[in-house]
């Protein structure tokens, strides 16, 4: 396999690792890019971007990152914060009255955020089209009834964070989430990434598609067990309502639309600039930095089957589970997108990276493959 791309050679064990995802016959393509103290140390790119393998992966790829998507949002709506249009502690309803409804009046945008608000999915089934139509899913938000008290239990919102927060953005900035979070943002940052891909972009895209005969870890077991047995249960309401959110991806009604909690498309350069900007200042006051950043919620949870860490709109390290650990050190925080892609962050090492991969690993947290990358990176520190 050919790799594209340079790197300093104080990182050439990581060069090497990232070569060796390709031993295995099903990695179609990927990318790394790591920077250090705001500097690219290592920016490479192998392998094809199309299901067929007929084309390559060029410099300026871009991929589907999933729930990477998601610390973008926290951190437009925590600049809106800073700017005195949001309060994190007051209701939702103060920005979006409708939201009120069905005991949800106390509900905050901290709990938003943080996977807290017991709205991790839809009750009742919506159709499939519906998933493209932000005012049908905003308002069946709006009216939806908490699946716990709000404040007491920890459910990760998969993909209904997006119109929730989404929401806020749009409200609070007069702007939609996809333009709020590239004026905010990508712009200022320069960054490729895009929530909501205008359609003259698309032939950058790689197609995604999963991986086979890989069984992942013991949390995808126990949820693709619960989504077998279950039906209306939490994880598989979660995931599947709307039903097209498992089969939408590669889609171009997907792509277009701004979902500001999964469909953000861009690379691992504009994941590892996104943390970098974080680390130095230039997208968050330090005291929204540590509100970001600090233990929100912890325990098991209510749709991962899983425990699992949140900071505001981004998972944290836990050193004591295997498949919850980034591979940098223990304040590392970021977030791993369905599949395998991951931007992440070490403060104490000034160290942000962006791996994205277009096949698509069955893990429920971190992907080996990224964290087996970040080790390498910490080897070469």
């Amino acid at each position: 396999m050919q790799i594209q791309g340079h790197y300093e050679l104080q990182f050439e064990a990581v060069r090497d690792a990232f070569a060796a995802l390709f031993d295995n016959p099903q990695e179609r393509g990927a990318a790394l890019c790591v920077q250090v103290g705001g500097e690219t140390v290592i920016d490479l790119w192998a392998g094809t971007a199309d299901r067929d393998r007929s084309q390559p992966w060029h410099t300026d790829t871009l991929v589907n990152l999933f729930s990477c998507t998601k610390t973008f949002s926290a951190v437009a709506l925590l600049q809106l914060v800073e700017e005195g249009k949001v309060r994190l502690d007051a209701p939702v309803a103060e920005l979006w009255p409708e939201f009120a409804a069905n005991g949800k009046e106390r509900v905050t945008p901290r709990q938003l955020l943080c996977h807290r608000a017991g709205l991790p999915a839809l009750h009742d089934m919506l159709p499939a089209e519906a998933l493209y139509d932000w005012a049908a899913m905003t308002t069946a938000l709006a009216a939806e009834r908490p699946w716990w008290v709000p404040g007491e239990g920890q459910g990760y919102a998969a993909i209904t964070y997006g119109w929730l927060v989404g929401e806020l953005l749009r409200r609070a900035d007069g702007r939609s989430p996809g333009q709020s979070i590239a004026a905010r943002i990508s712009r200022p940052l320069g960054l490729d990434f895009h929530v909501g891909l205008a359609d003259e972009e698309f032939y950058r895209v790689s197609d995604v598609s999963r991986s086979k005969g890989d069984v992942g870890d013991a949390a995808a077991a126990r949820v693709l067990k619960a989504m077998m047995n279950d039906p209306t249960g939490i994880t598989t309401r979660a995931f599947a309502n709307p039903p097209s959110v498992m089969t939408s991806t590669n889609k171009p009604e997907w792509r277009r639309m701004e979902q500001p909690a999964a469909n953000g498309h861009g690379n691992a350069r504009s994941l590892a600039g996104f943390y970098a900007g974080l680390l130095d200042g230039r997208l968050l006051e330090p005291e929204s930095l540590a509100e970001l950043t600090r233990e929100h919620s912890r325990g098991e949870d209510l749709t991962l089957l899983t425990a699992t860490r949140f900071g505001l709109g981004c998972m944290l390290d836990q050193p004591d589970i295997p498949n919850a650990i980034y591979g940098l050190g223990p304040k590392t925080f970021g977030h791993p997108g369905a599949g395998g892609c991951s931007g992440f962050a070490d403060p104490e090492r000034e160290v942000a990276v962006g791996f994205v991969t277009n096949t698509l690993g069955p893990y429920v947290l971190m992907d080996p493959r990224a964290q087996k990358l970040a080790r390498s990176v910490h080897a070469c520190l």
